[in-house]
């Protein structure tokens, strides 16, 4: 059975910095491109970062420069994010690329 655990979510103020975590089980990991994905309220879920197994990586243009996704190759995948902005206040959520495999999510809240 594949589960996606993600942790890390919080409160921070504007131009702070949070770091999630998202360790898979179940799963062959290494060969599967990840990605993260975020939804803030009323607002459709989106792609924000991707790592292939390759580690090449991509991402939105209003996160790049502040947001790094990476993987540790074991069952981790990681999204450090800095400079955080309000408009980076959502749910965030992991999953494995071109799957249906998806974590429950985790609160992060950007705000002074």
């Amino acid at each position: 059975q594949v589960q996606l655990v993600e942790s890390g979510g919080g409160l921070v103020q504007p131009g702070g910095s949070l770091r999630l975590s998202c360790e898979a089980s179940g799963i062959s990991f290494s060969i599967y491109a990840m990605a993260w994905y975020r939804q803030a309220p009323g607002k459709q879920r989106e792609l924000v970062a991707l790592i292939l197994s390759t580690g090449k990586t991509d991402y939105i243009d209003s996160v790049k420069g502040r947001f790094t996704i990476s993987r540790d190759n074991a069952k981790t995948v990681y999204l450090q994010m800095n400079n955080l902005k309000p408009e980076d206040t959502a749910v965030y959520y992991c999953r494995v690329l071109s799957t249906d495999y998806w974590g429950q999510g985790t609160q992060v809240t950007v705000s002074s």
